[in-house]
């Protein structure tokens, strides 16, 4: 198939790229970087754009048969007035690009990232995909991320909404900022380590793309985040077990604010999802248990 990947130089779309690849599909890369590692790889396209901005990448969204868009700019930094806004303008502007782009023959599928941020702070609730959306700023933007991406609905395209909670794999993502800490013996819970943190192999991430993406009876919300719910202290805790190191450092929540600002709230945020809609549908997860999937990432 021809497969179009909107922020594929990032942790998950350098990874999903190889994988389409080595499938046989036929995929073309977008995103700000001026370069990226696949290119010159047969059956590989890379174009170098801002995808805020209307351009020439969006023809090859209207030639995709399957558009996977990871586009976001990255929340972990002091959200300022103009951070908050790239981190918004990065989401809704891209879908609303790439969806204005479809022809209204072509009928392609879309799987718009979106983040278990939709939900809010949600205390110790359980969090499946029926529930309501949160009022922070996170949720807000997941809310209108998703509405923007709805839109192909009306161009009879299936939509797939996933999403992702904190992704874990080798060389990126959220464990290479974690990880220096912890081999520094400074490793710990954040604040109180009580909430509730959503999390999953990048391996299983990757995996359920491609289950929904083969699955055409498939559409609407996922929670892409492991069976296994943990509260961030026990994160921590086994973090700090797969990397022989203590995890008794913690991060008071007072340095957080301090040190982070709004995005501290955010970061302590409580989250018990649960990938209810894949697992109703037989998902297999392969790491299904945090400490597994921490084993496998850093053996």
């Amino acid at each position: 198939m021809k497969i179009t990947i909107t922020g594929a130089s990032g942790f998950v779309g350098t990874h999903l790229t190889r994988i389409m690849i080595e499938q046989g599909h036929t995929v073309t890369g977008v995103g700000t970087s001026a370069t990226h590692p696949r290119e010159g790889t047969k059956n590989f396209n890379w174009i170098s754009a801002d995808t805020t901005r209307p351009g020439p990448w969006q023809k090859n969204i209207s030639q995709a048969e399957v558009i996977i868009n990871l586009t976001g700019k990255n929340i972990f930094g002091y959200w300022t007035k103009r951070y908050k806004s790239q981190i918004y303008d990065s989401r809704i502007l891209t879908t609303k690009h790439i969806v204005d782009s479809i022809p209204e023959s072509s009928q392609p599928l879309l799987m718009n990232t979106s983040a278990i941020g939709y939900y809010g702070d949600g205390g110790e609730d359980t969090l499946a995909e029926n529930r309501e959306p949160g009022d922070d700023f996170l949720a807000s933007v997941c809310i209108d991320w998703e509405k923007e991406a709805l839109r192909a609905t009306e161009k009879g395209c299936r939509v797939v909404l996933m999403r992702f909670g904190v992704v874990l794999g080798k060389e990126g993502g959220a464990l290479a900022q974690m990880i220096p800490a912890f081999k520094l013996f400074a490793g710990g819970p954040l604040g109180s380590g009580r909430h509730w943190f959503p999390w999953i192999h990048v391996a299983d991430l990757l995996q359920a793309i491609i289950f929904l993406m083969q699955n055409k009876e498939f559409s609407g919300p996922f929670n892409f985040c492991a069976p296994e719910t943990v509260r961030q202290k026990t994160f921590a805790k086994e973090l700090g077990n797969a990397l022989k190191r203590p995890s008794i450092m913690p991060a008071p929540a007072f340095m957080m604010k301090l040190a982070l600002g709004e995005m501290s709230k955010a970061i302590m945020g409580s989250q018990k999802a649960v990938p209810k809609a894949l697992l109703k549908e037989k998902f297999q997860f392969q790491f299904p248990r945090l400490a597994i999937a921490l084993q496998e990432i850093l053996k």
